[in-house]
């Protein structure tokens, strides 16, 4: 029933643009307002963290000239709780400094007018992206990633930006690969979400995407290098280390996040376990890549397969990562209609709306319910979405062994 439900969206133009048009007025309702409730309360409003307001703080502290405190995580909650006027929730900081010169300009806007132009350029990056990508699946592929989209928005993450990068590199894998490897290369922000793509580059021997790639990463290391000091280095580093005890010790919002790692973890694994646990996953996620590369019946079926990898190989991987399993969803969906019957396709779009909108409404329960930000209970709500994701790469992995033809994906002159 799910199945025809969503297809039955793409029967005709005219439904297609209706639902095309009635999620893109939401999205933008909910960008006015979020940007007012920034305009009139600050990024801080209410005690509650929006993880734009840490992107922002990142940027003052550039132009003050001590970048590297904030990547300490007790110097950097003193900036939050300072910026937020007393207690509230803390995002520690641990972007690769190429992110911080992307966010160095948002530092001469007011918070909200930052908030605005940050969100506002990626979000339509995204969807000019998608829809590229997506063609008559538009809508069904919002319809599904409609939430993930959502809380994108209101909290101002970077998942727009990493999604259409992501989008960019399978676009132009084929026949720009100087544009793909550009792309690529610029993933450097997030790089942990990069790694599938940049397997794939190596597996089919795509050189140019590859070289390219890598003078982005250099040439933008050395920017870095210039602009924040050698020490920049170092601290970045230092704040993985720290992270990683965090990540340990349970102190992330692990129910917003869609890694193995924190689904094993809330379900009452270990430390030690969750973490082989997340391991394995990787290694599954990085085999569907491979196996779809020498089985898969299409580049674009492939190049799919690369985007859902992209969030299952670290631990760190949030709701507001999943814009880019939207870009793998829409290159699926072609050949899902041959290789996967209506039931399958109809739990994997189920999977997918689980993973995009649990985090969404636990953060409403628990919003709603006064939950202390490093509460109990928040430690406690288990990480479904991490759960739902294998459960999809199970799924691609059983249809690409049983299913896909062989041979079908080649190195050079198939379109994606």
């Amino acid at each position: 029933m799910l199945t025809a439900t969503l297809e039955q969206i793409q029967a005709s133009p005219r439904r297609r643009a209706i639902y095309v048009c009635a999620i893109l007025a939401l999205l933008l309702a909910i960008l006015a307002f979020k940007t007012l409730r920034f305009f009139e309360g600050g990024l801080w409003y209410g005690g509650q963290t929006a993880d734009f307001g840490a992107f922002h703080i990142v940027a003052q502290r550039i132009w003050l000239g001590d970048l590297d405190l904030a990547y300490q995580f007790a110097s950097f909650t003193k900036m939050q709780m300072a910026a937020a006027g007393g207690t509230t929730g803390v995002m520690p900081w641990t972007y690769p400094p190429q992110f911080d010169l992307l966010v160095a300009p948002l530092a001469f806007l007011p918070g909200w007018a930052a908030y605005f132009l940050f969100t506002t350029i990626t979000l339509a990056a995204y969807l000019m992206t998608l829809r590229v990508v997506a063609g008559r699946n538009f809508a069904l592929v919002l319809v599904v990633f409609f939430p993930a989209i959502a809380i994108t928005i209101g909290i101002g993450q970077n998942g727009l930006l990493t999604g259409a990068l992501i989008g960019l590199v399978c676009i132009n894998a084929e026949r720009r690969p100087v544009l793909s490897g550009l792309a690529l290369g610029l993933m450097v922000i997030k790089p942990h979400l990069a790694i599938a793509a940049g397997i794939y580059m190596l597996l089919t021997r795509r050189w140019p995407a590859v070289l390219t790639a890598a003078i982005v990463v250099i040439a933008s290391s050395l920017a870095c290098t210039l602009a924040f000091g050698p020490k920049i280095w170092l601290a970045w580093l230092g704040s993985i280390h720290e992270a990683a005890s965090y990540l340990e010790e349970g102190r992330y919002q692990l129910f917003r996040m869609i890694s193995a790692y924190a689904a094993l973890y809330t379900a009452g694994l270990p430390p030690a376990g969750a973490f082989w646990g997340q391991v394995a996953t990787a290694v599954l996620a990085l085999v569907a890549v491979a196996l779809a590369i020498a089985r898969g019946p299409s580049t674009r079926f492939a190049l799919g397969i690369v985007a859902v990898a992209s969030v299952m190989i670290s631990p760190y991987a949030y709701d507001y990562d999943l814009p880019i399993v939207g870009i793998g969803l829409a290159l699926l969906i072609p050949d899902l209609a041959g290789l996967a019957s209506p039931r399958q396709r109809g739990a994997i779009y189920a999977l997918l709306l689980l993973a995009n909108a649990y985090g969404l409404l636990q953060s409403a329960r628990l919003s709603a319910e006064n939950v202390a930000a490093g509460g109990l209970e928040r430690s406690l709500t288990p990480a479904v979405g991490g759960f739902a994701l294998m459960a999809v790469l199970a799924m691609l992995l059983w249809i690409l062994r049983r299913e896909a033809r062989p041979a079908a994906v080649r190195l050079h002159g198939e379109p994606a």
